[in-house]
């Protein structure tokens, strides 16, 4: 497939969206439907959204982490606790498809924001909460960052099976789980909206998403009315299933299916390990998965990483060196890619970013501006809106808006 041209719009190109979220959760899914096309006007207080400060940066309020999530976005700072910011942000609710923020109900609703009086103003709109817990429920009013989603979902104390004590995953998962979640939502919404013209309240809870994403396959014997079996995926907590050593290092090495097992104990000569499992009964090999797992990481201290890639390659057998962070620049089938590139910030000089990794033939994602700085465009957009350059100036001394 072609590389994707930047002058085709992408396929949400015409959809306007208030973007009222900050750190991850909201301005991940935004983003990736900035990338698809949609304008996004990123509506933040005065000091800007607080993931800015987060990360590794060269300029104060410029971190990696902000870079990574907020491009394709237009910066409008407003002071939402100011009747004058509130009467600003009503004047623009009508103009957009969707208003998302990522604040407590109480909250957004004191501000004079809830649900209904943003539908007043616009009664088509797509209003997507993205919530910590969900609205119906006892937890719906406590604060919900990653760690405490990992922790409430059951995620730390499966990250402690076999440590000293449950741990968190050392990704901000919980919250990038839930924006792809809230991207997904705010996409049917959209859908729903063209084909029916009807807008609707959509509610993203981190906790319940998280909760669902790990019970796919944790759910385990919990599915079964009257079953003695426990929860977990058994595979993964207690079937050997990790990184095998070899002669100088590691590697994820998955046989799978029998092709790939037989395939491998005639490569290593041990015809006896093949006859020891029944191969051609997945039950039977999934039962004894542990001790299957255990031979094979007999056998792969046996030869150096590079020699391992080379045997499940010519094999058919999925693996892959083990890569640290700094190496993925030169992952090779990355490079192949054009996975990172390299471009000029209008602030922060020369930076490497990840493109947008869906690929679309006629309607192509796009990165068409950088993460802004602070209100970058408060004058730009509040024009949009007919204010004059002298309103404007006369909100910035008055501290409404940066």
């Amino acid at each position: 497939m072609d590389k994707p041209s930047h002058s085709k719009p992408g396929p949400l190109a015409g959809v306007r969206i208030l973007d009222l979220t900050g750190v991850v959760f909201g301005p991940l899914a935004t983003q990736i439907l900035g990338d698809m096309g949609a304008e996004i006007i990123k509506v933040e207080g005065l000091a800007g959204d607080g993931m800015r400060a987060n990360g590794v940066s060269q300029r104060r309020g410029m971190s990696s982490i902000f870079l990574a999530v907020n491009r394709n976005k237009r910066s409008v700072a407003l002071d939402l606790k100011t009747e004058q910011g509130r009467a600003l942000l009503r004047r623009m609710i009508p103009s957009a498809d969707i208003f998302v923020h990522n604040m407590r109900t109480q909250a957004i609703e004191r501000l004079g924001f809830g649900y209904e009086e943003v539908r007043a103003l616009h009664p088509s709109v797509i209003y997507c909460a993205a919530t910590g817990f969900g609205q119906d429920g006892p937890h719906r009013d406590r604060p919900a960052f990653d760690d405490i989603i990992q922790s409430a979902c059951g995620l730390t104390a499966l990250n402690g099976i076999g440590h000293a004590a449950p741990d968190y995953v050392p990704s901000l998962i919980a919250d990038k789980t839930a924006g792809l979640a809230l991207a997904t939502a705010m996409l049917g919404a959209l859908v729903c909206k063209d084909r029916t013209g009807v807008g609707q309240y959509v509610e993203v809870p981190m906790f319940e998403t998280l909760t669902s994403f790990v019970l796919a396959e944790h759910l385990g014997g919990l599915t079964f009315d009257g079953s003695t079996q426990p929860a977990g995926y058994q595979r993964i907590l207690t079937g050997g299933r990790r990184p095998a050593r070899t002669a100088d290092g590691f590697i994820a090495m998955l046989p799978y299916t029998e092709k790939h097992w037989n395939a491998f104990f005639a490569f290593v000569d041990r015809s006896d390990l093949a006859a020891k499992y029944d191969m051609s009964d997945r039950h039977q090999r999934n039962a004894r998965i542990a001790e299957l797992y255990g031979d094979m990481h007999s056998i792969t201290p046996s030869r150096t990483t590079a020699e391992w890639v080379a045997c499940c390659e010519a094999l058919d057998v999925p693996c892959t060196p083990i890569y640290a962070l700094e190496e993925l620049v030169d992952h090779p089938h990355l490079k192949a890619v054009d996975f990172f590139e390299t471009v000029e910030h209008p602030t922060e000089g020369r930076i490497r970013r990840v493109r947008p990794t869906a690929r679309f033939s006629e309607t192509p994602l796009s990165v068409r501006s950088e993460a802004p700085t602070v209100g970058q465009h408060t004058d730009e957009v509040l024009a949009e809106f007919g204010l004059s350059a002298d309103e404007i100036a006369g909100l910035r001394s008055a501290r409404v808006v940066a």
